[in-house]
């Protein structure tokens, strides 16, 4: 099993992405429990020479900050916090995405800003460690605050409270420590504010999108050019020159990407009777590379997250300061998330348009992509659940972070929206790996047509690799089937990793 200690380094993709699909053993550095006890023993003493309140340690939360708590009432205040909280509601957030969550909550507490106790935080580990995922909600965050309803969930199990999956049962938190012979954690002043203020919800939803977004976006290359290729496309488009005098950085990759993918190929360098591609073809430098300029700066924000204190308030031992701010608000995210959204949603929107032209007989191809059309629908019915998720991704680009409610009486006067953002941004992601899988799968029926004449050797090992799981349609059958298969190809293979 693959070991990780928990310090101040600054977390990768490259791990996350590890964390995402292999089996990990975390552990705290001996550098971040120096940190997190140093911090703490610090707030302890804060309390004991401190009679002036300080948000959250002493005072109640949001509007209540006014609301003085008695010393002997403080452990008792960040229980009742972490209990009134827990309101998420709504789709189970599935488990990578929960693990994500407490991995991450984890490093944020390793820094040392954060006034926890080192018990805490190991306790996580703990669960990370044996396979206890506390069960949390998609809905309830207004990413301002925090994401104070599902983190609240998150962490009721520390408590002794709420729900986990253990071996894969859902069951009462209590029982599942009692197994192991954990006591509850006595959480001490303003710890239950540092687990409950925080990103975590929205940053592990946007990690988990990212990570697959990476591959999409090359996937999105390799499919299309493919289509290119069934469709008896022009390469002049991919010319160095085109891209040298418009040099947008996406743009100039997707172009080299495509000419890579191609090298070699008997179809592309043909002589062709048309002088143009349609745009979704031609296009494809401008539009895929636009979109891959706008996941390069999301990726970026969102690295900077994920390496952030985001809890409140925030603790400097050696400054002696503790200062209540904002940096547990959504918005770097929420905006970067509609951003992403919208790129991920153009790529569908394109590969879409790809797939109409292969069904309309043009080029010598048979309509609808079948040699019988009339008794067959053949592939008539895949472009449009296609263009039903484009549609879909479309209403789903609707931003989230354009909205604002009042919250907590008045005092969480702006909320990014963030979490919403979060959510709506997975099933964008989802959609567009099926309108890709519908795209590969027209464009493979498509190009066997041309045969006996050859791709590139790079797409005859990729359609080679995908005939042993999709074959051929030669008469109408159950296509549902086809796409899931065709889907789970392109989610498991790894061909995008020569790119």
């Amino acid at each position: 099993m693959n070991k990780h200690l928990i310090s101040p380094q600054p977390l990768t993709y490259e791990l996350l992405e590890r964390i995402i699909n292999e089996p990990f053993h975390f552990e705290l550095s001996d550098e971040s429990k120096q940190l997190i006890q140093k911090c703490r023993d610090y707030i302890d003493r804060k309390m004991e020479n401190h009679d002036t309140p300080i948000y959250g340690i002493t005072t109640g939360f949001g509007s209540l900050c006014n609301h003085t708590i008695s010393r002997d009432e403080l452990s008792q205040l960040q229980k009742n916090l972490v209990m009134s909280h827990a309101c998420s509601t709504g789709t189970e957030v599935q488990p990578e995405i929960v693990r994500l969550m407490l991995f991450l909550k984890a490093h944020a507490l390793s820094l040392g800003n954060s006034g926890v106790q080192v018990e805490t935080v190991q306790r996580i580990l703990d669960f990370l460690n044996n396979g206890v995922l506390p069960v949390v909600y998609d809905r309830g965050s207004l990413g301002a605050s925090g994401d104070l309803a599902p983190l609240s969930n998150l962490f009721l199990p520390l408590i002794g409270m709420g729900d986990v999956y253990y071996k894969g049962v859902k069951q009462d938190a209590a029982n599942v420590l009692k197994e192991f012979g954990w006591e509850p954690i006595e959480l001490k002043s303003k710890e239950g504010l540092a687990l409950l203020n925080g990103t975590q919800f929205m940053s592990s939803h946007g990690v988990y999108a990212m990570i697959k977004t990476f591959k999409i976006v090359k996937l999105a290359d390799i499919i299309g050019a493919v289509s290119l290729e069934a469709f008896d496309g022009r390469i002049e488009p991919f010319h160095p020159n085109i891209q040298s005098v418009r040099p947008h950085q996406g743009q100039i990759e997707t172009a080299r990407n495509i000419r890579k993918i191609l090298e070699g190929s008997e179809l592309i360098a043909r002589p062709k009777k048309h002088v143009q591609d349609p745009y979704s073809f031609r296009c494809m430098p401008q539009v895929h590379g636009a979109s891959k300029d706008a996941i390069n700066y999301v990726a970026h924000v969102l690295l900077t997250e994920v390496n952030s204190v985001t809890d409140n308030p925030t603790v400097w031992p050696d400054e002696d300061l503790v200062i209540s701010g904002g940096n547990f608000h959504g918005q770097p995210l929420a905006l970067s998330y509609d951003f992403l959204a919208i790129a991920l949603s153009e790529l569908g929107n394109i590969s879409e348009r790809r797939t109409a032209q292969l069904i309309l007989g043009l080029r010598g191809l048979p309509e609808f992509l079948v040699a019988n059309p009339g008794l067959n629908s053949g592939f008539m019915i895949p472009q449009y659940a296609a263009a039903a998720m484009v549609s879909q991704n479309k209403q789903l680009c609707s931003p989230a972070s354009v909205d604002s409610i009042v919250s907590s009486n008045g005092q969480e006067d702006h909320v990014s929206m963030g979490a919403n953002a979060a959510t709506k941004l997975l099933r964008v992601v989802d959609n567009v790996e099926r309108i890709l899988a519908i795209e590969l799968f027209d464009a493979a029926q498509a190009l066997d047509f041309r045969r006996p004449a050859k791709t590139s050797p790079y797409l005859e090992e990729f359609l080679a690799a995908y005939r042993k799981q999709v074959s051929f349609i030669n008469e109408d059958k159950i296509m549902y089937r086809e796409i899931e298969k065709t889907l789970d190809f392109l989610r498991n293979g790894e061909f995008e990793k020569q790119l």
